[in-house]
């Protein structure tokens, strides 16, 4: 990918979290990233197409970071917790508003986030219990097929501002007790002990 455009991506994208997509102009974005319309112009046709590029720009990184975050880790607890330290980095500052107006006003892109999440994420999630059954962390009466939907399907209701309201939930305070939730509920004895070596270390390093 050309290198500016790449660099209006990464810029617009982060205008686009704070302030949400709807209540941003291309006139806002462009004073807010410093750079003309003719520039932006000149890269995606208007701002359906700059939303959609952005889109597909970040699932393909996430695509990337989680299959890093998968073949270097120890074991599937140490990828379950990377994976999910990456998403609650880059929700942290989210502005809530931006996955209503995602699904509301730009149904093409919504799409791709939607694919992504029931194929790329289902079957990240369905393989680290499988692995982590097969590494004696997880419980072994654990259904990979089940849990890996449940946990997709609930991350609809992290989004939905009705379920956590803003500013009262924070996407990152959501994320970081869903992940606690999620390990505890998949975790055995061997898998417990082992989490808890885990943050131990990080704490005393």
């Amino acid at each position: 990918m050309d290198q500016k455009k790449m660099e209006l991506l990464e810029r617009s994208s982060i205008v686009f979290m704070k302030y949400g997509l709807k209540s941003v102009t291309m006139d806002d974005l462009c004073r807010e990233i410093g750079v003309s319309k003719k520039t932006i112009y000149k890269y995606f046709e208007d701002k359906n197409d700059l939303v959609l590029s952005i889109i597909q720009f970040k699932l393909e990184m996430d695509k990337q970071i989680c299959e890093t975050c998968t073949t270097g880790a120890t074991n599937a607890i140490d990828e379950l917790v990377n994976i999910s330290r990456f998403v609650i980095e880059q929700f942290a500052n989210m502005n809530p508003s931006v996955f209503f107006d995602l699904k509301k006003h730009y149904p093409v892109a919504w799409k791709h986030m939607h694919d992504h999440k029931w194929e790329f994420v289902l079957n990240n999630i369905r393989d680290n219990i499988i692995r982590g059954k097969e590494e004696n962390l997880y419980r072994d009466n654990l259904n990979p097929e089940i849990i890996s939907r449940y946990y997709v399907s609930g991350m609809d209701n992290i989004m939905d501002g009705e379920v956590y309201p803003y500013p009262e939930f924070k996407t990152e305070e959501i994320l970081t007790e869903v992940l606690r939730f999620h390990i505890r509920g998949l975790a055995n004895d061997n898998g417990i002990n082992y989490l808890k070596e885990h943050f131990n270390r990080e704490i005393n390093e």
